[in-house]
C-alpha cells in the first residue's frame, strides 16, 4: 500500500486525471461532504463486498476516509483481496478540508 497526500491528490484531480476513488466512510459521513467516487463503507470491505470495484484489481484504487486510518484497513484488506495498486490518502477529508 501506498500513501498520498491531500496536496498531490487535489493537484491530479485538478490535472483531469481518471482516479478510481472508493469512499469507506459511513453514509452519514458522506452525505456531510463528498468528493465523489466508489462509495463502499469499510464494514462491506471487510467482509469481502466489493464486487462493485473487482474490475479494478489491477487498476490504482485510491481509499479515503475521515482520517485516514479506515482507508489504511481497507486499502489493507483490498491488498489481500488481490488488488494490486492500492492508495491511502493521508489525513482523509479533514485534511482534504483543511487544505486549501
Amino acid at each position: 500500500m501506498n500513501n498520498i497526500s491531500v496536496k498531490t491528490l487535489k493537484e491530479r484531480l485538478a490535472n483531469n486525471e481518471a482516479l478510481h476513488l472508493l469512499d469507506v466512510r459511513e453514509p452519514d459521513e458522506r452525505n456531510e461532504f463528498n468528493i465523489g467516487g466508489h462509495f463502499i463503507p469499510l464494514g462491506q470491505v471487510m467482509s469481502f463486498q466489493v464486487d462493485d470495484i473487482e474490475h479494478l484489481k489491477n487498476e490504482e484504487v485510491i481509499c479515503y476516509c475521515r482520517s485516514g486510518k479506515r482507508s489504511m484497513q481497507a486499502a489493507m484488506m483490498l491488498e489481500t483481496m488481490g488488488f494490486t495498486n492500492v492508495v491511502n490518502v493521508e489525513g482523509g477529508m479533514l485534511a482534504w478540508q483543511s487544505e486549501a
